[in-house]
């Protein structure tokens, strides 16, 4: 299956160092998640953002530039020869605070050295142009990031106290820079305690993750499509889902979505230059796939791979049920 994906002849090797020895050349693509999220540089991280520490002894965290490091450091070792561009960050939830000597200051009259400032939520992505192939007339490029979420650790505890992590590997759209990300390429609740474990995870990450079996996954979604009718009841049933009794929703597949991205994917069934119905009405899933992904562009960083996993999951569900080899809810 090595055929599976196409590579580009890279250019001379061109290495991923954050560390401004060697710089790759810049990532031209759009945000990859919106929401309320803020680009910054790695430079900004690693030189602004303060390090948050544990309460009880101040030993501090594994800092999220250590993280982006980390894997940049992991993606250029295991894709050699590959062209890595440089790492898209993008935070939210910044915690703001001031230096003590500017306590009593106005806000609005602090100078950029008596304020501090980290963000609690931050993902980034790692993409790797010159691993591609295409499904429906879509380019999609090798993309292996993380998300670090501080509201997720425990700071009221001691050094030593596991952190948690998000990684993946996946491939983005580069038609609308949506996230591609199946479960064997997601570590949803990697918990580590030093540098060294989570260095190591990246790695066994980056190894077991099968990118042929995701491909020919993404690639068969193309072969199937649902009627107008058939997207109205399935929009429908998706909004029914969550308001369903305990014990019924264990019978359905999960659905993670909510009122919000469900408009949005009903909008653009529409309007979507890319991914809208056909004349007939008809929409293939892997249409119906970026619809979600879109529309998951909205969701908050520690919830967003979630989605993007669940996004897939659905889309092969109904994939199982037009094939006649399951039956969906959904569809019914």
């Amino acid at each position: 299956m090595e055929n599976a994906i196409f590579r580009v002849q890279p250019e001379p090797q061109v290495p991923m160092y954050i560390n401004n020895q060697e710089t790759a050349q810049p990532a031209v693509s759009s945000a990859f998640i919106e929401a309320n999220t803020t680009a910054v540089a790695f430079s900004e991280i690693q030189e602004k953002h303060i390090i948050p520490v544990y309460v009880k002894d101040n030993e501090p965290l594994i800092s999220q530039a250590d993280f982006i490091t980390s894997t940049a450091d992991a993606v250029s070792e295991l894709f050699r020869g590959e062209q890595i561009l440089q790492p898209q960050i993008r935070v939210s939830h910044p915690i703001k605070g001031r230096t003590p000597d500017a306590r009593h200051k106005p806000a609005s009259q602090l100078q950029e050295w008596e304020k501090t400032l980290y963000y609690e939520r931050m993902m980034f992505v790692i993409e790797v142009p010159t691993i591609m192939d295409t499904i429906d007339g879509n380019l999609l490029t090798l993309t292996i990031g993380g998300v670090k979420a501080y509201n997720l650790d425990n700071l009221y505890n001691k050094k030593g106290a596991a952190e948690h992590f998000k990684l993946f590997v996946g491939f983005k759209n580069l038609v609308c820079t949506n996230m591609c990300v199946r479960t064997d390429g997601y570590l949803e609740d990697f918990r580590v305690n030093t540098i060294e474990q989570l260095r190591a995870g990246i790695y066994r990450l980056l190894d077991s993750y099968d990118q042929h079996r995701h491909l020919q996954q993404m690639q068969k979604l193309t072969e199937h499509s649902i009627s107008e009718q058939q997207f109205a009841q399935l929009l429908g049933r998706c909004r029914m889902y969550p308001h369903l009794s305990t014990a019924d929703r264990k019978q359905i597949p999960t659905l993670l979505y909510g009122d919000s991205q469900l408009t949005t994917v009903c909008r653009d069934y529409y309007k979507d230059v890319n991914f809208c119905k056909q004349e007939d009405g008809r929409l293939n899933l892997w249409k119906l796939y970026n619809l979600f992904t879109g529309a998951n562009k909205s969701t908050y960083i520690d919830q967003f791979l979630d989605r993007s996993v669940n996004a897939i999951d659905f889309a092969t569900q109904l994939q199982g049920a037009l094939e006649g080899r399951s039956a969906s809810w959904y569809l019914n």
